[in-house]
């Protein structure tokens, strides 16, 4: 059984009383070229949707629903606290993540520890049963991902330069783009240190990073340990400095990065980037008509899972964003027209994702 996720959700839900919204932020700016770039990635959009037809917005795996008890009782208070509590040895017992792994034989992705360090942090911050067991497995988790991004020397957090996983779909991914850069002769453009630190345009590395880097941020504001900070920024300035891709959840990622970064430090930089990023690299691919309106236009990211993962994003995003930001009622409709196309699935057929899905609308 994979705990992590189960550990994330059982303390995601206590982090609706700690969240703030600072009312007194500069609006970000939509630039001309941002503009231009707009233009044309909708004449993209409207190509790739006429190539699709009927099959627009259709994910690429049926649906599959988890059916909602009708005579489910809620959780007490007192049942919730000591939920997360069960899970924390299980945790412990499990941590992989130590200091001077080698990366060329870790078949674990850094996400792992990334949700570790949210649920934990969660958990510290709610005062829940273990809270401060859970602040010390935060900070283990968080050295090693330290040592992993310096280990890259890029700022990003990197993956795992393990071959023959196959038991992992990002890992078979990756296997593929090493063995092409090896064939090209710049694998080691790609990996430093067994640690790949470039994926070419392809965005696969702001999976990890977003999600490594959110984690760092709120263990700083948990702690006040300025090195949380420093790595956090660190992780949201190589995503400022990405390109956008064709994935729009891989953008997404760095959205919900950048966003974060803002609310921490309230530089502006990282509410423009993020701004950016949203408007051009994720809305963009979104339905706005027809029966999957809401939904993303493309297979991929028509499924729940992802979908959800977008939805964090522009829920982070419109979280920070002024009222009076020229770019938020655009992200708003957005957000609003996301959450309308998948909702209703849990008053019908029931969840269709659950992990994703309640990280999102708590932040909602």
């Amino acid at each position: 059984m994979n705990l992590l996720p189960l550990a994330r959700r059982l303390v995601l839900l206590w982090c609706v009383a700690l969240r703030t919204v600072q009312a007194d932020l500069a609006p970000a700016e939509i630039s001309s070229s941002s503009n231009a770039e707009l233009v044309v990635i909708r004449q993209q959009v409207a190509e790739a949707r006429r190539q699709l037809g009927d099959k627009v917005g259709i994910p690429e795996e049926p649906d599959k629903y988890q059916p909602i008890p009708k005579d489910g009782t809620w959780l007490t208070t007192a049942e919730a606290r000591i939920a997360f509590a069960k899970v924390l040895p299980q945790l412990e017992k499990m941590r992989w993540w130590k200091i001077g792994i080698d990366p060329a034989k870790l078949t674990h992705a850094l996400r792992e520890p990334a949700a570790v360090i949210s649920g934990c942090v969660a958990a510290y911050r709610a005062r829940l049963d273990g809270a401060d067991r859970s602040l010390a497995l935060a900070r283990e988790a968080a050295e090693f991902l330290i040592w992993a991004q310096a280990g890259g020397g890029t700022g990003v957090f990197p993956f795992p330069s393990a071959r023959g996983v196959k038991s992992d779909k990002a890992f078979v991914a990756a296997e593929r783009y090493f063995a092409r850069a090896e064939r090209e002769g710049r694998l080691d453009q790609v990996i430093r240190n067994g640690w790949a630190i470039e994926d070419a345009g392809d965005g696969g590395l702001q999976f990890d990073n977003g999600e490594a880097g959110l984690a760092m941020l709120e263990l700083y504001e948990a702690t006040q340990d300025r090195k949380y900070l420093e790595s956090g920024r660190k992780a949201a300035g190589w995503a400022a400095s990405r390109p956008l891709v064709k994935n729009w959840n891989y953008n997404s990622f760095s959205v919900r990065l950048l966003a974060k970064a803002f609310e921490v430090t309230r530089e502006s930089n990282y509410l423009a980037a993020a701004t950016h990023k949203a408007l051009v690299g994720v809305i963009p691919g979104q339905l706005t008509e027809g029966p999957y309106a809401g939904r993303w236009l493309d297979a991929h990211n028509a499924k729940p899972a992802y979908h959800y993962i977008m939805m964090s994003a522009l829920a982070q995003l419109a979280l920070v964003m002024p009222e009076n930001d020229p770019a938020r009622p655009e992200v708003m409709r957005a957000l609003r027209l996301g959450l309308l196309a998948r909702n209703k699935d849990f008053l019908g057929p029931g969840a269709p994702n659950k992990t994703k899905s309640l990280e999102a609308l708590v932040l909602v």
